[in-house]
């Protein structure tokens, strides 16, 4: 089907696969792929997309693509990364994909140079280009920038943020000297404090940062600063078992010279109860892993050896850090402070406690075996040790009398007090330490002359694992925050600018989480404030906290409870142990253990004062903030510092200062879970393009303009070269003789009211222009000038083309309307006095005859005066007869023709009379001159009958031939008014019909108003459910990927397997297919059961005829309840005729009598081909228009009338045969849409079927089309829906029809095809009805 296009169909392990289409359905295609030996895969439609015709190219832009969606997407990411391409834009956003090894010279100084300046899109895809993009648009619209790096761990956000800042340093910052350095420094100076390894990434950032440039007057760089959000300290005291704590301590331990790890007494990591509970192996090279010591490695080490990755090295970087710190300014003596701390933090970890045997107060103490721990941690923290260790194990409470304070008293903690304590005071201290190094870098970056700056943020991707807590709580909901600004900026401002300016683009539906967001952020009932509000209380507790979360978001869809989490051990945790979020990315399984101490940033009072009296100096200086709330307070309730609270204010500044600059975005990729180099795993790279908005962005930027100027700065740029007659054009008109100078296609930009648009990647082309040379811009005026000349010329010649063009149709209008007047008066006057002239002229002629009566006359003796007399009444008769016949306005032929006869008869018994007379007079005197008197008038009279015979032989004959004549043109006249009536017919009916169509709607009018509030209503019913849908497979699938080194933590496919939600298409599948997800289905997404789902699917499948194909069936088809398919016309119930395949529908249309199932056979191929249509105008190629079955016209008139009017069809209109013709255009080349070609487009209806479709071009064959064989390329609509029926005009005699028809081959084309036709009227036509 479908000339054998190939297509991408989903596929669990490569995300999309190749294959052609099969089988198509009303809600599902089958895609068979191009391994024959495989599966066909069935899918919606909206998972099926068409294949570029050279699938093994790749572009830069994905939006040079020739057909834009999410599976040319993936397999031109997949070409590229294959050939080591890891940047490829989408419009103007970039992806990044992890290599996972070293790219020569892609980040050298050389790079660097080549992308300096240039435009987006005249170099390939690069990092360096969208740092570039900022800096340009900083500078010329004169507004700060901020670039954001998004991605899940592992994508390569740092290494992308680094060479970021490495790029704007080199290319506007050597100037500065050592701020240069400081800020390409701190990135991994910050790295060693507050980056660890993790399960899917061996650098991954734990906490957020936007670093920012500032820049001067003159755009140089001056200074930066550094903003930093949630770093994860409870990785400070655990972590999972290959996960490590934060790079700093490895570091420590690994690096530092052997004097500085004697002082700080470090050994191995797996000596420090801190590290050992995850790996404990370094990372190195092979020639730095010979320079450790036995008594540095770890057990794990010895047994597993060191860990490799291309960027981290733990010996040689603890002298990059050490390096980095001395470039901030920080001395020898405060390096050795901070290095003293971080070893204090690992001694601290290694103090236990145990419960005392003769001790009832209930508390705790130290252990014997921690004495040593306890010395080593007092001695580097500055402390007390006894005042540490009395701190440990108890805590100062004040009491209080009404308003007085009472007495201070200690209260001991048990084991698992004292324990938190110790873990709080070490994340505490750490945090602050880090905080400080923050501060320092700060300081050594100073930006007083700053005028804006380019902002790059570089925060935690989206995060999920098996055991979810209050940082990946915190990272998911800034991640959800960046998700909705992204939503904004790219698709909801973008679709809003373009709808200002006029450009007339497809709105573009995506998912809008602000729901998410209310419930954690939400007042009062927000997750965060019932976590804030549960800390307050006098005791705490984790149920009750997560208890009033579920309570107070009962109905929430975004929230529900961890039984329905994908994972199975998630199921065993209790409703009021946890919760489950459906983001953005998927389903995230929360466990509220530790909720209330994580979002709790105080010390006990104990600690803290322990803290500030504390000998370091360093130590005092972090923890001495000035604040109140850092001293805590003693006195009522215990001391509370919301985390969650800080959180969200510093993420609110944080998107104060995004919205308030121009943005760039990239989206860091990370190819596969096992992190090597050439690994492309689709279907994970698949959901992160999804979660990351692509497809949305890919729709938009199908139809979308993403580069834009105005109109004033580019005529600004050019006006101080401009002549004085070209400087006075409005800069709109400028820009448009620009454009048309330079010969730039118009499909590439779009005026705006106020900007120019250019498609994507067609800026750089114009960028080309604007940093053109004097003589090159001089040579562009003159094409400027040119163009104006050319335009102003062409505009007169235009219009004096166009007068002479008035005047030669007035005068060939006049010319011929005097012909017709003139033939017109002719035959009027032709058929009103022809008549007359040929009688007078026949009495004329007796005139002749009147001699010899005269003569005879002449001769008589007797009488000769009464005989003259008789002649001359006989001549008076002839003019009165003539006098009558010219005044008598109307005198029939008939009339004319018995005056004649009677004229003749008194001529005739005249000359008898005078006859008579002579011979009389004569017979006495002359018998002999008599008789031959007589004898040569019998000679004359019978010489005048012969003559008279012969005249009246050829008048019979003038008379039968103008008889033959006005036969003829008597019938051409009854000919041409029996069309006229057929028109007029046609025209009386379609008006009738018209207004029986607006009578009917006036009707339903109301009902139509119902009816839309009511579709709108599904409409948005079937978006949210199309959205949960897609949130339930991105849930199904971080589950998957949750589970993928345990398959026994996922649930059973087959629960949740979406098949049990589909329609019946899906249920009764062939053997040996494979079934995906469909976006939409019957399944209640409020209230879903597996169980009842899969009752009704089985009830559904145990019907033993309904939904079976001919070839299956054994008895005539009877109508049923189960499975049936209502008629439209509300006749019958059919059985689903869903299940057939579309060749058995169009067989059964060709050779069926059943009338009932012809019709719903129809009925349910019409639909079929309506969605695949629809599929194929969704899918069609980048700027090239649908071809349609019907022209642009008739698809407009669809689009118009009422549906509820449309469906309805009359009885009369089954069987009748009605014909059409319509002028259409169609562009030759769908690059050039101005080249059009015209012509007719002609459509035979069948009852309401298309049976015949034809197009006629001049100098071109036509297309003749026959249903039954073309049904793919003819009009999809049933004749009510297309709305000829009332357009004027349209409708056509069949004759005419035919006409066309036969002349263009088509009598020949059906006696070749008379046995595929589907139309009933076609068969019965060319004798091959079937009985």
């Amino acid at each position: 089907m479908d000339e054998g296009r190939e297509v991408w169909a989903p596929d669990p392990n490569d995300g999309y696969k190749l294959g052609r289409i099969k089988d198509i359905k009303s809600d599902a295609i089958t895609v068979q792929p191009l391994n024959p030996n495989e599966k066909p895969i069935i899918a919606g439609y909206d998972q099926v997309f068409p294949c570029e015709e050279y699938r093994d190219k790749d572009v830069d832009d994905n939006c040079a693509l020739m057909f834009l969606n999410e599976a040319t997407l993936l397999n031109n990411l997949r070409l590229r990364y294959m050939k080591n391409a890891i940047y490829t834009y989408v419009a103007n956003i970039l992806i990044a994909i992890n290599p996972y090894m070293e790219l020569q010279k892609l980040y050298s100084k050389d790079t660097i140079k080549a992308y300096m300046g240039r435009s987006l899109g005249s170099m390939p895809p690069h990092v360096f280009a969208i740092a570039d993009k900022g800096y340009r648009d900083m500078k010329v619209l004169k507004e700060s920038q901020s670039i954001i790096v998004s991605g899940e761990s592992g994508a390569g956000k740092t290494e992308s943020t680094k060479y970021i800042l490495k790029y704007l340093t080199e290319c506007w910052g050597t100037h500065a000297g050592p701020i240069e350095q400081r800020i390409v420094e701190s990135n991994p100076l910050l790295e060693a404090f507050g980056n660890a390894k993790t399960m899917r990434n061996n650098n991954s950032s734990r906490f957020g940062k936007f670093v920012e440039i500032h820049f001067d007057a003159k755009f140089q760089v001056c200074g930066g600063h550094i903003s930093h959000y949630l770093l994860e300290k409870s990785r400070i005291c655990v972590q999972n078992e290959e996960e490590r704590n934060y790079h700093i301590f490895y570091r420590l331990c690994a690096g530092a010279p052997a004097n500085l790890r004697q002082q700080l007494r470090l050994t191995s990591p797996d000596q420090f109860h801190y590290l050992r509970r995850g790996c404990t192996q370094y990372f190195c090279r092979k020639e730095t892993e010979k320079s450790l010591n036995q008594n540095q490695k770890s057990q794990q080490f010895l047994k597993r050896g060191c860990l490799r990755d291309i960027t981290i090295d733990d010996v040689s970087d603890f002298q990059l850090t050490d390096v980095a710190m001395t470039h901030m300014g920080i001395t020898n003596e405060e390096k050795f402070s901070i290095y003293s701390i971080i070893a204090g933090v690992l001694h601290l970890g290694n103090i236990t406690f145990e419960d005392p045997q003769d001790d009832t107060t209930g508390g705790c103490q130290v252990t014997s075996e921690s004495t040593e721990s306890l010395k080593l941690t007092s001695h580097l923290l500055g402390c007390d040790e006894e005042g540490l260790r009395e701190s440990l194990v108890s805590r100062i409470m004040q009491t209080s009398h009404g308003t007085r304070r009472g007495s201070a008293i200690m209260v001991p903690l048990k084991m698992s007090e004292a324990q938190n304590a110790r873990d709080a005071l070490a994340k505490a201290v750490y945090a602050r330490l880090f905080d400080y190094i923050v501060s320092r870098v700060n300081q050594s970056l100073p930006f007083t002359s700053s005028k804006s700056y380019i902002g790059v943020l570089d925060i935690a991707g989206f995060e999920y694992f098996q055991m979810n807590s209050f940082e990946q709580f915190c990272i998911n909901y800034c991640n959800e925050k960046l998700q909705q600004f992204f939503n904004e900026r790219i698709l909801k401002e973008e679709q809003a600018l373009y709808e200002k300016e006029g450009l007339k683009v497809k709105k573009i539906h995506y998912v809008d989480n602000q729901d998410c967001i209310d419930l954690i952020e939400g007042k009062g009932v927000g997750i965060f404030d019932i976590l804030d509000e549960e800390n307050k209380l006098p005791r705490p507790a984790t149920e009750h906290f997560t208890a009033e979360v579920h309570k107070k978001n009962k109905d929430h869809y975004r929230l529900s409870i961890p039984r329905k989490s994908k994972l199975k051990m998630h199921r065993e945790i209790r409703d009021d142990e946890g919760f489950l979020i459906r983001h953005f990315a998927g389903a995230v399984c929360y466990h509220t253990g530790q909720f209330i101490e994580k979002n709790n940033d105080a010390l006990h009072t104990s600690l803290e004062v322990l803290v500030l009296k504390s000998k370091s100096q360093l130590l005092k200086q972090i923890f001495d903030t000035g604040d109140q709330q850092t001293t805590g307070q003693v006195q009522g309730k215990l001391n509370f510092i919301s985390v969650g609270n800080k959180f969200r204010s510093q993420l609110s500044l944080l998107m104060e200062k995004l919205r308030s600059t121009g943005t760039s975005f990239i989206r860091c990729i990370k190819p596969n879970s096992k992190m090597i180099d050439h690994l492309f795993e689709g279907t994970q790279i698949l959901t992160q393009l999804q979660c990351s908005g692509m497809p949305s962005v890919l729709d938009l930027m199908h139809q979308g303009f993403p580069s834009r100027t105005q109109f004033a700065e580019l005529y600004a740029m050019y006006k101080h070269y401009m002549p004085p007659n070209i400087a006075r054009l409005d800069p709109r008109l400028f820009c448009k003789a620009l454009f048309k100078a330079l010969g730039l296609n118009e499909n590439d930009f779009k005026f705006g009211l106020t900007k120019v648009f250019f498609r994507p990647g067609k800026f750089a082309e114009f960028d080309q222009i604007m940093k053109s040379d004097p003589e090159h811009l001089a040579l562009l005026i003159q094409k400027v000038q040119k163009w104006l000349l050319q335009m102003r010329w062409r505009k007169c010649q235009w219009c004096a083309l166009s007068v002479i063009k008035l005047k030669n149709k007035i005068e060939y209008r006049k010319r011929f309307f005097t012909t017709i007047q003139s033939c017109i008066r002719t035959w009027r006057l032709k058929r009103e006095y022809g008549p007359r002239i040929k009688c007078m002229t026949k009495i004329r002629m007796l005139h002749q005859q009147l001699e010899p009566m005269q003569r005879l006359a002449g001769q008589l003796k007797k009488d000769k005066e009464q005989a003259q007399a008789k002649v001359a009444a006989l001549i008076g008769e002839m003019n009165v007869m003539i006098d009558k016949i010219q005044k008598t306005k109307h005198v029939s032929q008939s009339e004319i023709d018995r005056f004649y006869d009677n004229l003749m008869r008194m001529m005739d018994g005249t000359l008898l009379r005078l006859q008579e007379m002579v011979n009389e007079e004569r017979v006495a005197e002359e018998q002999e001159k008599l008789r031959k008197i007589q004898d040569e008038m019998e000679k004359e009279r019978k010489k005048k009958e012969e003559e008279e015979r012969t005249r009246r032989a050829e008048e019979e004959k003038k008379r039968q031939e103008e008889e033959e004549r006005r036969r003829k043109e008597e019938e051409k006249r009854r000919r041409e008014e029996e069309e006229r009536r057929q028109k007029a017919e046609l025209e009386e009916r379609r008006k009738k019909e018209e207004e029986m169509r607006k009578k009917m709607e006036e009707e339903e009018k109301v009902h139509a108003e119902v009816m839309k509030k009511q579709r709108e209503i599904e409409e948005a019913a079937r978006l949210l459910q199309q959205q949960r849908m897609e949130q339930e497979r991105k849930d199904r699938e971080l589950a998957l990927r949750l589970a993928a080194e345990d398959q026994s933590l996922v649930e059973d496919p087959s629960r949740y397997d979406y098949s049990v939600s589909r329609r019946r298409t899906v249920h009764n599948k062939a053997p040996g297919q494979r079934i995906l997800p469909l976006p939409s289905g019957n399944m209640n997404l409020f209230n879903s059961s597996p169980q009842l789902n899969s009752q009704m699917m089985i009830q559904q499948q145990s019907s033993p005829i309904y939904g079976q194909p001919p070839s299956a069936m054994t008895s005539p088809l009877t109508p049923g309840n189960d499975f049936a398919a209502f008629d439209p016309f509300g006749k019958q119930k059919f059985a689903d005729l869903s299940k057939w395949q579309y060749a058995e529908l169009r067989d059964t249309i060709n050779t069926s009598c059943d009338v009932e199932l012809l019709e719903a056979c129809r009925q349910e191929f019409q639909r079929r081909l309506r969605v695949y249509n629809e599929w194929r105008m969704k899918n069609k190629k980048a700027n090239d228009p649908f071809d349609h079955g019907a022209p642009e016209s008739v698809m407009e008139m669809a689009n118009q009338l009422n549906p509820f009017v449309a469906g309805k069809v009359t009885g009369a209109q089954v069987e009748e045969q009605r014909y059409f013709r319509i002028p259409f255009s169609r562009p030759v080349d769908p690059f050039q849409p101005n080249n059009v070609v015209t012509g007719w487009w002609l459509a035979h209806f069948d009852g309401k079927w298309i049976a015949r479709q034809m197009e006629i071009y001049p100098n071109r064959p036509a297309v003749l089309l026959v249903a039954g064989v073309d049904d793919m390329k003819m009009c999809e609509m049933t004749l009510p829906q297309t709305g000829l029926t009332v357009k004027q005009n349209a409708e056509i005699l069949e004759q005419e029809f035919e006409q066309e028809w036969n002349r263009n081959g088509g009598a020949a084309m059906l006696q070749v095809r008379r046995n595929q036709v589907s139309s009933k009227y076609l068969q019965m036509k060319l004798g091959v009805v079937r009985n």
